[in-house]
């Protein structure tokens, strides 16, 4: 779709975002909560139905833990980074899997993270952070940890300001001011009603 530049309707949009959002609420329900941790575009299975809008389905759990982890160390936070090296998809990984502190509380808005940048390649075809993999000097590191978003420039956008907004919500770099999955789906499904009018 990208190299042909097509998108995805907002409704389209809206409601594969909706059913990844069931599949994550599950998870950070559960007791404990589970995080997928690798929540990206490539673990989910779409399935085209005629007159419909695409069936999404989460996929690829085996990096699936419990979410909740107390950080009291600078050496349980380099474990816990060397862990998301390995496991967690580069451009979809959250700030504080790439920089951990050493007294954090990690928890389930991982994921929420992954989920902001899945939104966005629902969108645009890539993570909002990629571009700095082709800048020279460019770091997705520090891309990441900083929120740097960019967004396609063009004077036709294909989706409305309020998608930039949701997707931003949901990168905020700092886990305490991320959304839980409740938040997200609330919103989400307002926005559902007001684009599939």
């Amino acid at each position: 779709m990208t190299s042909r530049k097509e998108f995805f309707s907002a409704s389209d949009v809206l409601q594969i975002f909706r059913q990844l959002c069931a599949g994550l609420k599950h998870m950070h329900n559960l007791e404990p909560p589970y995080a997928h941790n690798d929540v990206k575009p490539g673990n989910v299975l779409l399935s085209h139905r005629k007159g419909k809008c695409p069936l999404a389905i989460l996929m690829d759990f085996g990096s699936a833990r419990p979410a909740r982890k107390q950080i009291r160390s600078r050496s349980e936070a380099l474990q816990l980074q060397e862990w998301a090296s390995e496991h967690c998809s580069a451009p979809f990984r959250a700030p504080e899997l790439w920089d951990c502190p050493s007294d954090a509380d990690i928890d389930e808005r991982t994921d929420i993270w992954s989920l902001g940048c899945t939104l966005f390649a629902i969108m645009y075809g890539v993570s909002p952070f990629e571009y700095a993999l082709g800048e020279s000097g460019g770091s997705l590191q520090l891309a990441i940890i900083n929120a740097q978003i960019k967004w396609p420039a063009g004077p036709k956008q294909p989706y409305p300001e309020e998608f930039h907004h949701f997707v931003t919500w949901m990168l905020q770099p700092q886990p305490a001011l991320r959304p839980c999955i409740d938040d997200i789906i609330y919103h989400v499904d307002k926005l559902v009603t007001k684009f599939s009018q």
